[in-house]
């Protein structure tokens, strides 16, 4: 480990326990721990919600996919930018005016039932689970390669940092950790896409002329079809990505760190313009690690290119602006998976312990412990599966989550408010029919299963050919949910009413029922 690399390291360790240590004398209430007592700005929130989604696969994977292949690397970009379409347009201010921590308390706001927020916690958890171990395991293969350290120990770090974020400081804290490295990796990607542009006198033309030529590729670098050959699956995948971001746990809950409806529409706003220019900009990095990195280095640092953008950061900016991005990146994760844990801790502690177990009749103090006690839970968990993980490929676990997302939480958050007829029967259907159908797809696919020993968990022939089965399991949620509804004489139009009202209006919103 070089000289800049631990200073650059241990500074941004230094200003996030400062933030944690800052936010802990803030954070005294359920309501400040779960959603820093709603107090943030629309672009302070939007610049949290960029910190949340964009990921070390964002920022590495996405980066290291279009120097290695292109057009192709670049195509899903356009799907996650897309998804926050689905965010500002469907779900984003109606989520903010029913619920008050969870996507399980905007649902119960319709239906005061412990089976529908039961289901609703199984599946965020779930979610943040399998989100979390591909997060961690990521983190620790990436921290051993840019610092020389054990993977076990590279996971420890990690796992104690963000539970040392949230323990202490709850939502606040996890919040300016987000903004802070929301803005060190807009600088750091700007800063290498203007070098890049250098390399080739600020001209975008003459750019794309040179790639056309510079990987062994040649002009199939910058067409379609150099990776993905299979069009329903390249479909599934999008599709999980374009309806899953609107089902995130983590997206989700931070909608309800603002005070009304119309700052939750201002902080996807925000949030869209950054990851926009944000997934832009991955073009430079792609490109410019193509051409002056070279694919035989890139792919010898990591066979997946997850090394691209810190390699050419060291090709164009030396030490310093490697140790650098090498430090936005162990930022970017520490901001992702922190986010996960409360939303995790949020459903385990809130939903399951003091609305089901506890039934409501809980102080604010015995909130806070549980809260805590929680995210302690959560990580704990994800740290050990993680460090079981570690010969594993895990990358599919990502997208599983955004297919889970998209199958279960999408349809019962669409029909929660906007079809009348809609019950607490058909929502705990369309939960666990999404959910259960996209782990089966998932555990028969090539993603767990293989001919060749090492390309999967198992050696055998997978029974379905999507590595992502969100074009089959979406659907099924949503039929699901229908039919869950239509089967049931259950009906109450008078509440469907009143929800409406309070999903567009926002009247009312601190009597929603939670």
């Amino acid at each position: 480990m070089s000289v800049p690399s631990i200073v650059m390291f241990l500074l941004i360790v230094g200003i996030t326990l400062y933030i944690t240590y800052w936010a802990s004398k803030r954070t005294s209430t359920a309501s400040e721990f779960y959603t820093a007592g709603g107090g943030l700005k629309g672009w302070q929130n939007g610049l949290a919600i960029s910190g949340d989604y964009l990921s070390a696969a964002s920022f590495l994977g996405i980066a290291g996919s279009v120097a290695l292949y292109g057009y192709d690397g670049f195509y899903f970009s356009i799907g996650y930018l897309v998804a926050y379409l689905v965010v500002l347009y469907i779900v984003a201010e109606p989520l903010r005016n029913l619920g008050k921590f969870t996507l399980a308390d905007m649902i119960t706001a319709r239906f005061e039932m412990a089976k529908v927020r039961g289901a609703a916690a199984l599946s965020t958890i779930v979610i943040v689970l399998f989100y979390m171990i591909a997060q961690l395991v990521g983190a620790g293969a990436l921290i051993q390669l840019l610092f020389g350290i054990p993977y076990w120990a590279a996971v420890l770090i990690v796992g104690v940092m963000m539970t040392i974020y949230v323990l202490f400081g709850g939502m606040t804290a996890t919040s300016w950790v987000q903004i802070i490295k929301a803005v060190l990796l807009m600088f750091g990607t700007a800063i290498i896409s203007i070098l890049v542009l250098l390399k080739f006198d600020f001209s975008i033309i003459r750019m794309f002329s040179e790639m056309a030529t510079a990987t062994d590729a040649g002009e199939a670098y910058l067409n379609p079809g150099l990776l993905y050959k299979n069009g329903i699956n390249t479909i599934s995948t999008l599709l999980a990505l374009v309806l899953g971001t609107a089902g995130l746990p983590h997206i989700l809950m931070r909608f309800f760190t603002v005070k009304d409806a119309q700052t939750a529409r201002s902080s996807v706003i925000w949030a869209t313009w950054i990851v926009g220019i944000f997934y832009v900009l991955t073009i430079f990095l792609g490109f410019g690690a193509a051409a002056f990195v070279g694919k035989e280095t890139i792919v010898a640092a990591n066979p997946a290119g997850n090394m691209a953008a810190p390699l050419l950061a060291e090709v164009l900016g030396g030490d310093i602006l490697f140790a650098f991005v090498s430090a936005v990146a162990f930022a970017t994760i520490l901001a992702v998976v922190a986010g996960l844990v409360l939303s995790g801790a949020s459903a385990l502690s809130h939903d399951i312990y003091g609305q089901i177990i506890k039934k409501g009749n809980i102080t604010e103090k015995e909130q806070v412990v549980a809260a805590r006690i929680g995210s302690l839970v959560i990580s704990v968990i994800s740290i050990l599966l993680a460090l079981g993980a570690q010969t594993l490929n895990v990358a599919f676990l990502v997208s599983l989550a955004f297919c889970i997302a998209g199958s279960a939480n999408l349809p019962v958050i669409i029909y929660t408010i906007y079809w009348k007829r809609f019950n607490s029967n058909g929502a705990v259907w369309a939960i666990l029919g999404g959910l259960i159908t996209a782990l089966v797809l998932v555990a028969l696919s090539p993603n767990v299963w293989n001919p060749e020993p090492g390309k999967a968990i198992f050696v055998g022939t997978p029974l379905v050919s999507l590595t992502n089965p969100a074009i089959i399991s979406v659907p099924v949620g949503f039929i699901c949910g229908w039919l869950g509804t239509i089967l049931s004489k259950e009906a109450d139009y008078a509440k469907y009413n009143e929800v409406e009202v309070r999903a567009q209006t926002g009247i009312s919103v601190n009597k929603v029922s939670h």
